[in-house]
């Protein structure tokens, strides 16, 4: 995840995860345990930016009636429901079978794991409905997620009922489902959770145990789209393809591969063609697929698994900027016009073999430009903590003329699950971009900007003001960051750095906190993050901070050797913040550029505290 702020100061990157990696650019991978946006959005409202328009995140709860009996009931029915959700999570926490990434889960029974899902399904009755379902089944490495969400906004836009199921999910496991573009209400939710819960309880048996997770949601997901009657479900694959939960899809309309890297090789071999093998998995007989442009050792693999079973298999080519008329894709980042294209192709395809061509395009050439309804889906289609730019807004006050004023400096969170080498880079390369364009001159309306001074080497830019109304705005980026540690980040931050560095970008600080999430309980919306969590193992922050100091400086920090921090000590004064590397304070008990923090939370009320005593600061903070 990337951070903003902006007082006198700029600062920089920042990143929050999930169960992830986290680039609070900081990026994280795709899931964000440690940073929720949620969090960010409680105590402050919190405004999105995409395609430079901004959607304010506002109570979802209107009172139309003001009267204390209202009032107390809408309160009843929410704590009555906030209760059952949470009974819910609980259920779902039950399911998880392993304790870390990397470990083999451990379901029981006699049966494989493709066995078991068509029996599953079977308990459910949906065997024979879902082939109904006229679905879109994607798989690859990056940008599966992005290709999927592309596909259901396109579709929307055309008129059908669509059903979208992507993983994993930043906050709440709703978001997983998606019913029209909105995840599923919770109401809706506990009424198919219990219900296929409590048919499978009564169902198991020592030979067929209860489902994982992700398994159990898949099962939930075909259930919640065949009962809500969708037009088109939109899959995406969890791991893999060929043994992927979601591969009981038997007759797709079409399929889809998205790039492909080295990710997950513990699961899916060592090499990329023992890769591919797996997403090509998803192929059926005869089966239309495509596939953007891969190397040579992926591709062979994918084209003779398309031989093999006759399926008739394209390359989609990249999105041409100019068939977009302008339009700015609802996805940030060049590399989304691979996934638009790719998303392009399939839903021509799912249009054409549906029927439904001619039916809403026929007076379109299907060569010639893009229909409107897909101009609109790609601009509107979006997905949290991906490329996502996120203003922490503070309060405003009032000077003694009447005008208003900020009372605290910019504090910008600029988001992505990036975890590989590849997404590194893409995500560095959209930050850069991004950053770039918030801090040309004409952004400082206040005031004529005399001349301009980089400092590249403190990650700040410093802009002198008229006489007039002398002002110094200093801008910073500072990266946030976690990775897991089946990760390599001798890989991903150094490519991190020099992407950054080649663009012009550098980051003022560098900011290292541990994930809140644990693979052994799933929460939502409704749970309570601890401002702290003590006797937290950093020792692999720790390790993080080093290399980093090492790409910077070339050395390691000096450190204390206990990696038990205790907050009230190491906590560094928020002058760390805005003071130029080379005269930070090793008292501090952080190095002369990078921090480890105990926790997630604490290092969000930090940033805030620290821009709120310097109203002339704006960090721009990348979290990874």
């Amino acid at each position: 995840m990337l951070i903003h702020t902006n007082t006198t100061l700029t600062c920089g990157i920042f990143r929050v995860s999930q169960k992830r990696d986290w680039l609070f650019f900081m990026r994280s991978e795709r899931r964000f345990p440690s940073l929720d946006i949620h969090h960010l959005s409680k105590n402050s409202q919190v405004q999105f930016a995409t395609n430079g328009l901004r959607y304010s995140k506002l109570s979802s709860q209107v009172m139309e009636t003001t009267g204390s009996n209202a009032i107390f009931k809408d309160h009843l029915q929410e704590s009555t429901l906030s209760s059952s959700y949470e009974n819910a999570m609980e259920a779902l926490s039950s399911l998880i079978t392993r304790q870390k990434r990397g470990e083999k889960s451990h379901v029981g029974g006699t049966y494989g794991k493709l066995e078991r899902m068509s029996m599953y399904l079977k308990i459910l009755g949906l065997e024979e409905h879902i082939a109904k379902l006229k679905i879109i089944h994607v798989a690859g490495t990056k940008g599966k997620g992005s290709t999927c969400t592309f596909c259901e906004a396109i579709l929307r836009e055309c008129g059908f009922r669509t059903g979208l199921f992507t993983s994993p999910h930043l906050i709440d496991v709703r978001e997983r489902i998606r019913i029209n573009g909105l995840e599923i209400t919770e109401d809706k939710f506990l009424h198919y959770f219990w219900g296929c819960w409590n048919l499978m309880k009564e169902s198991v048996t020592d030979d067929l145990p209860m489902p994982p997770l992700f398994q159990f949601l898949t099962v939930l997901a075909f259930k919640i789209f065949v009962c809500e009657q969708v037009d088109v479900a939109v899959i995406e694959v969890g791991l893999g393809g060929t043994n992927d939960s979601t591969n009981v899809i038997k007759e797709p309309i079409v399929c889809g591969i998205t790039s492909l890297g080295m990710d997950h090789m513990e699961a899916l071999g060592d090499t990329l063609s023992k890769i591919a093998s797996h997403k090509a998995g998803i192929f059926k007989p005869q089966i239309p697929a495509f596939t953007v442009p891969q190397l040579s050792e992926a591709m062979d693999v994918i084209q003779n698994r398309a031989l093999e079973l006759k399926v008739p298999l394209k390359i989609a080519a990249p999105l041409d900027y100019n068939k977009l008329k302008g339009v700015k894709l609802g996805l940030s980042g060049d590399h989304q016009l691979i996934n638009a294209g790719l998303a392009v192709s399939l839903c021509t395809c799912w249009l054409q073999r549906t029927g439904n061509w001619e039916k809403i395009f026929y007076n379109d050439n299907q060569e010639a430009d893009l229909p409107e309804a897909f101009l609109r889906g790609l601009s509107t289609a979006h997905i949290s903590g991906r490329a996502q730019v996120v203003n922490d807004t503070s309060p405003v006050s009032y000077n003694i003329s009447g005008k208003t004023e900020n009372s605290s400096g910019d504090l910008i969170f600029y988001l992505d699950g990036a975890h590989s080498p590849e997404s590194i880079e893409a995500c560095a390369k959209w930050f850069s971009s991004v950053v770039k364009d918030i801090n040309q001159p004409s952004a400082y309306s206040f005031n004529k900007i005399h001349n301009m001074v980089e400092v590249p080497s403190n990650g700040s830019v410093r802009h002198e003001m008229e006489k007039t109304e002398q002002r110094i705005k200093i801008t910073k980026q500072i990266l946030l960051f976690n990775c897991m540690e089946v990760r390599d980040p001798q890989v991903l931050l150094p490519r991190l750095v020099s992407t950054c560095a080649s663009s012009g970008t550098h980051f003022a600080k560098a900011l290292f906190v541990p994930s809140i999430s644990t693979y052994n309980k799933v929460t939502s919306i409704y749970s309570t993050i601890p401002l702290d969590i003590s006797c937290r193992d950093l020792s692999w922050q720790l390790s993080l901070q080093r290399l980093w100091e090492r790409i910077i400086h070339g050395a390691d920090p000096v450190l204390e050797k206990s990696s038990k921090l205790d907050y009230v000590e190491t906590l560094p004064p928020h002058e760390f913040l805005y003071e130029a590397a080379s005269h930070c304070n090793t008292a501090y008990k952080c190095s002369s550029c990078s921090a480890v923090f105990p926790s997630l939370p604490l290092t969000i009320k930090w940033l805030r505290d620290s821009v709120k005593e310097n109203p002339s600061l704006r960090v721009q903070q990348e979290t990874c």
